[in-house]
């Protein structure tokens, strides 16, 4: 027995050191211890071998080892803090400052083999000569760039819309073209800023991979919004057309009817096809040189990316829908494989074929920003950084030593997901981000900053820490892994400075300690969604919690009437979410949909009864109406003290259906359509509805007097 109690305390003593927590705080305050088995399998999956007590002994020493090795490779400070790191030898150091000039001096010893320089009043990636060695001194301000800075305080409080990319409809043939006619448009309304679905790269050969936060790779750009006649004209475009025998190899949901990516997806890569094709024979010199400009930035990663879509579409490395990269070949696994060189050499047009999309893509979102700028947009557009990739993707298989394998990001049980979750994605390796510089972490930001006056980093809590679900496992059975939290809040801020840009943190869940307070130093903003800012508990005689009274709302989140994983205005108040709970079979027993609806009325009387006190309703109170009073709860929220308020175009537009319903596939009959709702009209046509007109009258009064 005090053997097994013996390997068990070391054990715990590995995972600490590891930073993963053996224990864990439930959404009720619930202290959950987690299993042996469990915490030997992310240990494992950390390159902490620890199935024997030798094996545990070794691991703690690597641990220590890697510790020393990565405690001189960067040193993270805030501006005018005193950098502090190991040093032994000589003490006289130059430092290079980013952007031109030098500085010298002698470091100070403090104690325990650290030395201390002089501080550093200037933001940037500094080097550091000291002795013999270098590292590199990121220093990062105090605060991200605000959202009051960035709009001048005008005389009404900011706002903005949120739009999901493939909902556009339009004449235009491809989605980023009618994203620059929306900014246009939401610009003339007086919008700050726009907020996007990721438009990160997701599979050009799997269509049926459609979930934005699941991306092929954060670095690049999703090719199947790419407007064909947008860089190249529209007689190119109109005669690659011509060849394809078909006038509707572009079009994308023409109509309101959910878009069938498994269709649509083929015949639009086709058309591509022959674009590329027709522009290498007949191309401009100019767009020839700016499409190689485009290549020599991109560089290695580029050429990864590429490489991977063209083995990715290869008929001969197809297994399956569901196949990944981990199917291929053994030395194609291996992007700096001599193999992996040898396939790149013999389908160079290919490769060639995926860089000209990227490229095309690229082009095309500069060309959003900056009409979201000529339009008056002081933000313009907030680009979504997603918490992770597929792990079947081109990031996955590019990067193999930054992420951590055999384990998956998701979330522990809490209010609204019962069982936890799984989102199937990956998670970096913290030891690979210290002992990298941080260089997988600063290059992905700089991919969701590059196009973008806002980032919102979605699950923001993941920078300090990540629920990890081991593979196979239920999502109830993960860990905690802890991540460098100050160094990445510095990094993420250093970065919006460089690109004079807001951080926007989907900071909703299981929230730690302190982590909302580190928010709000850095300048950077939180999220306050309505179906959220309301008491814990019903009252006494069994009535739903009231809601807070947007006067209460904290002062430094962005605010939001809901998000792309919650109901709409229109589908919360006529009870969409509860139809489709009943459709998915979530109700267990017919009195539990009876109850759910009941509560369901009791909270519109909150919120009806809120709104009233709030003054965004006239006259006295009363029972809430059976039709949605939309513009009231609109007005309601951004009456709020938030610097900005967001709302989606599904809300604007009075649509019922959410974008996306967690915990549920596409597939099937009683399937909700995630990832794939078009809207009821054309861009042009939204902000010369009757209805969108109306709530945007409500939202900029409400933020006139806010």
């Amino acid at each position: 027995m005090s053997a097994r109690i013996g390997i068990d305390e070391a054990l715990l003593a590995l995972a600490r050191e590891a930073g993963v927590d053996a224990q864990w705080t439930d959404a009720f305050g619930v202290r959950h211890q987690v299993d042996y088995e469990i915490l030997r399998r992310v240990l494992e999956a950390l390159e902490l071998p620890c199935g024997s007590p030798a094996q545990i002994v070794q691991s703690r020493r690597s641990l220590a080892s890697r510790a020393r090795q990565t405690s001189r490779r960067m040193v993270i400070v805030q501006v005018d803090e005193a950098p502090v790191f190991t040093q032994t030898g000589a003490l006289a150091y130059r430092l290079t400052l980013e952007g031109g000039g030098q500085r010298s001096g002698l470091a100070v010893h403090v104690g325990d083999g650290l030395v201390r320089i002089a501080p550093i009043d200037r933001h940037g990636y500094h080097n550091l000569l000291i002795g013999n060695s270098s590292l590199v001194v990121a220093v990062y301000p105090r605060r991200c760039p605000s959202v009051e800075a960035m709009t001048g305080r005008p005389p009404v409080r900011p706002w903005g819309v949120a739009a999901q990319v493939y909902s556009l409809r339009g004449q235009d043939a491809g989605h980023y073209s009618r994203l620059a006619r929306l900014v246009e448009q939401a610009g003339k309304q007086g919008a700050a800023a726009l907020a996007i679905s990721p438009v990160h790269a997701m599979f050009s050969a799997a269509p049926q991979r459609c979930s934005p936060y699941s991306p092929s790779s954060r670095l690049f750009l999703n090719t199947a919004y790419i407007d064909p006649a947008r860089v190249l004209g529209k007689e190119a475009f109109l005669a690659a057309l011509d060849a394809s025998g078909t006038r509707d190899g572009h079009i994308m949901n023409p109509g309101p009817d959910p878009i069938d990516w498994l269709r649509v997806l083929p015949p639009r890569l086709q058309l591509l096809r022959r674009m590329h094709e027709n522009f290498c024979r007949r191309g401009s010199k100019r767009l020839f040189q700016e499409l190689d400009d485009f290549t020599q930035q991109g560089g290695e990663a580029l050429e990864s990316h590429a490489r991977f879509e063209a083995l990715d579409g290869d008929p001969a490395f197809k297994f399956g829908p569901e196949s990944g990269w981990q199917g291929w070949p053994a030395d194609l696994r291996d992007p700096s494989s001599p193999a992996l060189r040898t396939y790149a050499a013999m389908h160079e047009k290919e490769i060639d074929f995926h860089v000209f999309l990227q490229w095309l893509a690229h082009k095309a979102m500069q060309d959003v920003q900056g009409n979201a700028r000529a339009a008056g947009m002081p933000i313009g557009l907030i680009t979504d950084l997603a918490i992770g990739t597929d792990p079947r993707g081109s990031h996955a298989w590019s990067r193999q030593n930054d992420i951590l394998a055999g384990v998956s990001v998701g979330a522990p049980p809490d209010l609204y997901q019962a069982l936890g979750q799984d989102w199937g994605l990956t998670a970096m390796s913290p030891r690979a981000l210290q002992e990298t510089n941080y260089a997988a972490f600063i290059e992905t930001l700089r991919a969701a900053f590059r196009y973008a006056g806002g980032v919102r980093v979605d699950h923001i809590l993941g920078l300090a820490r990540m629920w990890l679900v081991v593979q196979g496992e239920s999502p109830i059975n993960g860990a905690y892994l802890r991540y460098p939290l100050r160094d990445m809040l510095g990094l993420l801020a250093l970065e919006a400075w460089r690109h004079q840009a807001i951080v926007v943190g989907e900071n909703l869940g299981t929230v730690p300690d302190g982590f909302n307070q580190g928010l709000q130093e850095k300048g950077m903003l939180g999220m306050s969604v309505l179906w959220f800012q309301r008491g814990v508990q019903a009252d006494a005689a069994g009535s739903a919690a009231s809601f807070t009274a947007p006067s209460q709302w904290p002062s430094w989140s962005m605010a939001m009437p809901t998000t792309h994983d919650l109901p709409t205005i229109a589908g919360w108040w006529g009870g969409r979410d509860l139809y489709w709970r009943e459709r998915l079979g979530r109700f267990s027993e017919g009195g539990q949909r009876l109850q759910a609806v009941q509560q369901r009325e009791s909270e519109k009387k909150a919120l009806w009864n809120a709104m009233h006190a709030a003054g965004c309703l006239s006259g006295a109170p009363a029972n809430p109406p059976t039709e949605v009073p939309r513009d009231a709860i609109l007005g309601f929220v951004a009456s709020a003290p938030s610097p900005l308020i967001v709302v989606s175009l599904e809300d604007l537009l009075g649509m019922q259906e959410q974008p996306n319903l967690p915990g549920t596939s596409p597939i099937g009959q009683t399937a909700h359509p995630n990832w794939m709702q078009a809207l009821p009209m054309d861009v042009e046509q939204i902000f010369s509805d009757a209805g969108v007109e109306c709530a945007v009258a409500a939202i900029c009064r409400a933020r006139s007097a806010a």
